[in-house]
């Protein structure tokens, strides 16, 4: 259910983001987002009762924190400015801080991320890389087709936002189907279908050309939905089952962060190819077959890292029912 909620606030997003763009101009998504931020702040304190506080005598590396919060500032505005000198030695510095992070970690009495958990517990520890894979190779999809359709099949902003929502439309319909029957059969049968579909689908978008029917791309948007709805609502239900009852916040934010950093990687890809063949030029200037070439190199390497992300999902091993 909560990966559906998810899905629908996606599916909203591409929809709602491309009509504010026609009537309204790109920065009016943004002032549209502080609304929803104010509304979620409030829902959350109204709504969001107080837990049990069960820790007690212990304080939040803060340290840590501070190094993986540098860490990820640096990687995500390191990957805007590449493939420029600054922006490769941010994204280096990022991965230091991040690395850094990680054996602050290992040494703290009450850490943000437990590192043990990866060291012993290889259920929780493939489901994590699979997420961080699958997120890393889908992310940007959204992003290069929405610019696709802008660009190649020249559609304004609203027509392209609305046939994006195919997929996230997919994804919260069968999340909750793909949940409820994980709970019957083991997780890692359904994860890798569903990244083994995703993987067709990212093969699919590899082969966009200039003259590409707009039926096939949403074909293969449903497809991915599907895809993956199949892989996220058990992959979730397997990190949150690997681990005990008491340790479920850190399972939680262990695999947002895995989303977010696949987020940064996916995007980042994407940047180094745009960088790479189109220079100092705006995409709108940029020649459709240049276009084309950089958007078929990014689906391709989507493609070899979910080829990678199947051997994580399939032999993470079974959940004890």
């Amino acid at each position: 259910m909560s990966v559906a909620a998810v899905y629908l606030g996606l599916a909203f997003g591409p929809f709602a983001g491309g009509i504010l763009t026609q009537h309204l101009g790109w920065r009016s998504i943004f002032l549209f987002a502080v609304v929803l931020g104010v509304l979620s702040t409030i829902l959350a304190f109204v709504f969001l009762g107080k837990d049990e506080n069960t820790i007690k005598n212990k304080s939040l590396n803060l340290i840590g924190t501070l190094f993986f919060m540098a860490g990820l500032v640096c990687m995500v505005y390191g990957s805007s400015k590449i493939p420029s000198v600054m922006g490769w030695t941010l994204l280096g510095i990022g991965i230091i801080l991040i690395i850094t992070f990680w054996f602050i970690e290992k040494k703290s009495s009450f850490p943000v991320i437990d590192t043990k958990l990866f060291s012993t517990n290889r259920l929780f520890t493939y489901s994590n890389i699979a997420a961080l894979i699958n997120y890393s190779a889908t992310f940007a999809i959204v992003f290069l087709l929405s610019l696709y359709l802008q660009k190649i099949q020249v559609f304004s902003p609203q027509k392209a936002g609305t046939i994006l929502v195919a997929q996230p439309v997919m994804m919260a319909i069968f999340s909750p189907i793909a949940g409820r029957i994980s709970d019957r059969v083991q997780a890692r049968y359904l994860t890798t279908l569903g990244m083994i579909m995703c993987t067709i689908g990212l093969l699919g978008f590899s082969f966009l050309e200039l003259s590409t029917p707009v039926w096939v791309i949403v074909v293969l948007l449903i497809w991915m939905g599907l895809g993956f709805a199949m892989f996220s609502s058990p992959n979730m239900s397997t990190i949150m089952g690997s681990v005990p009852k008491k340790m479920y916040g850190t399972a939680s934010g262990t695999a947002s962060t895995m989303r977010v950093i696949g987020q940064i990687v996916s995007m980042t890809i994407v940047t180094l190819f745009f960088a790479v063949l189109f220079g100092n030029e705006a995409v709108k200037s940029i020649d459709n077959e240049v276009f084309l070439k950089a958007v078929n190199y990014g689906f391709i390497s989507f493609v070899v890292l979910s080829l990678i992300g199947i051997y994580f999902s399939y032999y993470r091993g079974d959940v004890k029912k």
